[in-house]
């Protein structure tokens, strides 16, 4: 379990990773650097063809690859070592990796198409129920792995914790396919360079005020209610990402969408703020989840004995 919960945590890593150099991509106008695929100009490393956009898009695909066999390796060990570990677990791994299958797919389909942006935002959605997914999973083998004291008292506040963090969940999810829409579309660049589709803005900065709220208010719950650091420094970690990510915000638009390093800096904040609320979510449920030998009452009666 300790082993799954170490390549679980740099699947988190490598996911965000992957989530930010598409950003990157798009930022940096890099989505047809390498023209076919899965090769780029019909090689595994087009070393003549070589610059900053064809290694974004190289690197995003290499990234893809090898977090589709650490996933793969994952499910198979999951499922084979079922016995020792969560009943959870395997489902969530199997799920893991159909996710993984439907992104690349997605991926291939949106280079064949040229971008359409539909393919683009189902894209982004498919990558960051992914990172949510594998965050989950890694925060509850690293509760169950610890297998903290006090976890049957604490069941009914931890799992209202969960279904909280759900929620607010789902709103950052949604304002995150609300920015990854309306960048698919170049709808702010035209709102601050020609004054057009600035609806699609204007929606995204309103929701984003009600977004920031719940999370601070979800994080000071967590301060507030939750035992232990680990779960604690999550809340922390989550207020001090919707700072950060309201600040990214306003000095981009100020810029006028001038410096991508700052756009880049944005989504990255985002994928971390989705990465964190699904830990606490995941940290939650596993407080209430049975354990690996929980389900089997005649073996619990043996060792009773």
């Amino acid at each position: 379990m300790r082993r799954l919960e170490r390549l679980s945590g740099h699947l988190v890593v490598a996911l965000v990773v992957l989530v930010v150099i598409g950003g990157a991509t798009r930022v940096m106008e890099a989505g047809l650097a390498c023209p076919d695929w899965p090769l780029c100009y019909g090689t595994l490393l087009p070393g003549r063809q070589m610059n900053l956009q064809v290694f974004l898009e190289w690197f995003h695909r290499l990234d893809a690859f090898v977090v589709g066999i650490a996933l793969l390796v994952l499910a198979a060990v999951s499922v084979f070592a079922r016995r020792r570990l969560p009943p959870w677990l395997p489902p969530l791994c199997l799920a893991a990796l159909l996710l993984v299958a439907v992104q690349g797919g997605l991926g291939a389909l949106t280079v064949i198409q040229l971008l359409p942006a539909a393919l683009v935002t189902a894209h982004l959605a498919t990558a960051l129920l992914l990172v949510a997914l594998v965050s989950g999973m890694h925060q509850g083998l690293r509760v169950t792995a610890a297998a903290l004291p006090g976890a049957q008292q604490a069941a009914p506040q931890a799992r209202g914790l969960a279904v909280a963090a759900m929620v607010v969940g789902l709103m950052v999810f949604t304002q995150c396919l609300l920015g990854g829409a309306m960048a698919s579309q170049w709808a702010a660049d035209r709102c601050v360079g020609l004054g057009e589709a600035c609806r699609w803005l204007l929606f995204h900065r309103r929701m984003a005020q009600v977004s920031a709220l719940a999370v601070l208010l979800l994080a000071g719950t967590v301060l507030l209610r939750s035992r232990g650091w680990g779960i604690r420094w999550l809340g922390i970690t989550a207020g001090a990402l919707v700072l950060a990510q309201v600040g990214l915000g306003v000095s981009t638009l100020r810029l006028g969408l001038a410096v991508p390093a700052l756009t880049i800096g944005h989504q990255l904040v985002a994928v971390l703020l989705v990465a964190v609320i699904a830990a606490v979510v995941g940290h939650g449920l596993a407080m209430t989840a049975p354990g690996p030998m929980s389900a089997d009452a005649s073996f619990a009666e043996v060792i009773h004995g």
